[in-house]
C-alpha cells in the first residue's frame, strides 16, 4: 500500500471513530472501537474493521452500521479532502479474539510445563 492511502485510511479510521461516538444518535453503536481500514487502490471502497464492547451485540451493532453508513460517508466526504468519497462497509474485526485465543493457548502450554 503507498504512503498516501495508508495516510487516508489513517484519517479514515480517525474521523469516523470521532462521527460514531459523537456524531451518531444511534444507541447500538455507542461502544464501536474503529481498529483498521483497508482501502482499494483507486480510494473507491473502503473495508472498516471494528470491534464492539458487547459480544452479544456484535450482529446488531453490524446492522446499525450498515443503516447509518450513508450518514457516516456524507459525514466522512465533509471532513476528508478527496475527490471520491469510498463506499463503506463495515467488518468484525476477529484479529482481536484470535490473539485472545493465542494467549489462552500459550498460558496453558506454560501451565502444563509448570
Amino acid at each position: 500500500m503507498s504512503i498516501k492511502i495508508e495516510r487516508i485510511a489513517s484519517n479514515i479510521v480517525k474521523e469516523i471513530s470521532y462521527i460514531l461516538a459523537y456524531e451518531v444518535k444511534d444507541n447500538d453503536i455507542k461502544f464501536v472501537t474503529v481498529t483498521d481500514c483497508k482501502l482499494s487502490s483507486d480510494l473507491s471502497y473502503a473495508k472498516i474493521y471494528i470491534t464492539v464492547l458487547n459480544d452479544e451485540k456484535k450482529e446488531q451493532t453490524l446492522n446499525a452500521l450498515k443503516e447509518a453508513s450513508g450518514f457516516i460517508r456524507k459525514e466522512l466526504a465533509s471532513r476528508i479532502d478527496i475527490r471520491h468519497t469510498p463506499e463503506l462497509e463495515f467488518v468484525y474485526d476477529e484479529s482481536i479474539d484470535y490473539g485472545k485465543k493465542i494467549e489462552d493457548i500459550i498460558e496453558k502450554i506454560h501451565e502444563d510445563e509448570n
